[in-house]
């Protein structure tokens, strides 16, 4: 125990699960014993689906696997192992007979008057240890059940990965060694969903005379000195147009895409404009999610040079 417990010490919360199961384990040995003391006979994962029918009524294994919150394969096999130990019967359901459902045989109900004794002496037994604990292991176990269920545990390390890779970002001014990743990188996601057209063309082989000399900008994003992302501000007659922002397959993931539509953003509200307009197309639904969340909301009106455009979005400065 003094191995694990230093164990624990040097690793810190990030031995989250491991700690809960060895904790789990240790209840689930002493749950089989007190099962075994009061003469109960039952398995500690058989307990839900026990808890459940111990009113008398029927159940179907569907109906017990929503109320616990289990799968239906694994409740299945529980009640498969219930019923070889004679604690459950099974029957054809009164409003539909083709269905089945279960309840606690005799045996069962006879264990269920003894469950009641053990349920008394548990509680008590655990409302004095946390009477000696500083904190309310049930009510904790209540609220992490609610934040995980919010937003869960994957979602909230890879969020932390994806911040942390991002730092390493840098966000520059396109320059002449950066034109064969631009239009690469465009080239690669245009024709991976629809077709090269001549307007992609145009602006691809000469980004500093189509963009730059008209008074647009490029962005790119580097990491680790090499070009993961890039993006362009089209200038316009009310603002400017992002467009051509691209990510190199290997970097997405790590928030290059939402880095650079920030930074040209910020690049076109330090310029004056009043809006930036974006084009793009309904099956790109990742990227919608990005301009949404950048702020963009949809428009209509203004005639566009490519055919795969079906979806206008604009955001006020």
């Amino acid at each position: 125990m003094a191995a694990a417990e230093s164990f624990f010490e040097r690793t810190g919360n990030a031995a989250l699960g491991s700690r809960l199961r060895r904790l789990s384990e240790a209840i689930t040995r002493d749950a089989a014993k007190l099962y075994a003391a009061y003469g109960v006979p039952l398995h500690p994962k058989w307990f839900p689906v026990f808890f459940v029918l111990a009113d008398g009524s029927d159940k179907s294994v569907t109906a017990i696997a929503q109320e616990i919150g289990h799968s239906h394969p694994s409740v299945s096999r529980i009640v498969r192992e219930m019923r070889r130990h004679g604690l459950l019967v099974e029957r054809p359901a009164a409003k539909d007979r083709r269905k089945t459902v279960v309840r606690l045989s005799a045996a069962g109900l006879a264990a269920r008057g003894r469950l009641e004794q053990q349920f008394g002496d548990v509680r008590r037994a655990i409302e004095k240890a946390s009477a000696d604990a500083r904190h309310d292991l049930w009510e904790a176990l209540g609220e992490w059940e609610y934040l995980l269920q919010q937003k869960s545990l994957l979602r909230r390390v890879l969020e932390e990965k994806r911040s942390r890779e991002s730092r390493d970002v840098r966000i520059v001014d396109y320059e002449p060694p950066h034109e064969e990743a631009f239009r690469r990188l465009n080239e690669a996601w245009i024709t991976t969903y629809f077709v090269l057209e001549e307007a992609d063309r145009k602006v691809l082989e000469a980004p500093e005379v189509q963009i730059l000399q008209k008074g647009g900008h490029i962005l790119v994003a580097l990491l680790a000195d090499r070009v993961a992302g890039v993006c362009a501000l089209l200038k316009m007659d009310d603002g400017y147009e992002l467009a051509k922002m691209a990510v190199d397959h290997e970097f997405q993931g790590r928030g290059v895409g939402l880095l650079l539509g920030q930074a040209a953003i910020a690049r076109a509200r330090d310029l004056g404009a009043p809006r930036v307009y974006l084009e793009s197309n309904t099956k790109l639904k990742p990227a919608l999610a990005l301009y949404e969340k950048l702020g963009f909301r949809k428009v209509v009106g203004r005639p566009s040079p490519y055919a795969r455009s079906n979806i206008q979005m604009e955001l006020k400065l």
